[in-house]
């Protein structure tokens, strides 16, 4: 009798709990920390529910716009979500959409429109040239306070591409003031990444990238250079025998210039 009474303590604790999380909305479940999702209304995911995300693939450092994630499917009477990003800074802009830890989630259940649920977000790139991914993950729910009927499932990733320049330019007619070793593109990058560089007088130039240990993984540029904009592709496989995923450094020299970045490679 104990034990029943205890199970049954637990349970109704349970959706307590789970009813609490969705109503004022939760964060850390998308699969950028690990793919919990949902689990206090349902163990697994549903293929049933449709999670996506519409808005530019592309923008400049520093730039804002705005964002959908849009859900269809499941129980569909009323809806919660959670969207997160590596780099870049998301941010609501009505009161359905709250910001806890630098995550989005709901701030109250959102109805569904006859088969879809909406929100709508901010994100501002970071300002570094990168690819960055939104997370997502929605829950559709009946409402009745039961979270196991309840079925969610997880976003596709959206990607996000970072850029300054997005058309590298080689032209050794164009006289550059400075010497200036740029940020890989892309970054995170696999299989391979652009690294642009400028010279600004005539000089022998060396690009060598190393590993995290500092160990030389390849030599991409080592000759003589005139002022100009150059860019030169990185390809691990190439010159690397099972190339790790992980963070390298690259490295330019010219003269007494030396200038040198990381870049990460993602497989």
């Amino acid at each position: 009798m104990k034990i029943n009474i205890l199970l049954a303590i637990t349970f109704l604790s349970f959706i307590a709990y789970a009813n609490l999380d969705y109503i004022h909305g939760i964060v850390g479940m998308t699969l950028r920390d690990g793919g919990t999702g949902c689990v206090c209304h349902n163990l697994n995911p549903a293929t049933s529910v449709n999670v996506w995300i519409e808005g530019p693939d592309s923008l400049i450092i520093n730039q804002t716009e705005q964002y959908r994630l849009y859900m269809t499917g499941g129980p569909a009477v009323e809806g919660g979500f959670n969207v997160a990003s590596y780099f870049g800074t998301l941010n609501s802009i009505d009161t359905l959409v709250a910001l806890l830890s630098g995550e989005l989630t709901h701030a109250i259940p959102n109805p569904f429109a006859d088969d879809t649920v909406k929100w709508v977000f901010s994100y501002t790139a970071p300002d570094t040239l990168l690819t960055d991914t939104l997370y997502s993950v929605g829950n559709s729910v009946n409402g009745n306070g039961n979270p196991s009927q309840d079925q969610w499932n997880f976003g596709q990733n959206f990607l996000i591409h970072i850029i300054d320049n997005p058309v590298y330019v080689q032209n050794e007619n164009l006289n550059p003031n400075e010497f200036v070793l740029y940020q890989n593109y892309p970054n995170p990058f696999n299989p391979e990444t652009s690294i642009q560089y400028t010279v600004s007088s005539r000089q022998f130039i060396t690009l060598r990238v190393y590993d995290i240990l500092g160990n030389e993984v390849a030599v991409l540029v080592n000759e003589m250079k005139s002022s100009g904009i150059y860019n030169v592709e990185f390809f691990p496989e190439s010159g690397i025998r099972n190339p790790a995923s992980g963070i390298y450094l690259y490295q330019l020299k010219a003269g007494s210039f030396v200038d040198t970045k990381k870049m990460i490679l993602l497989k």
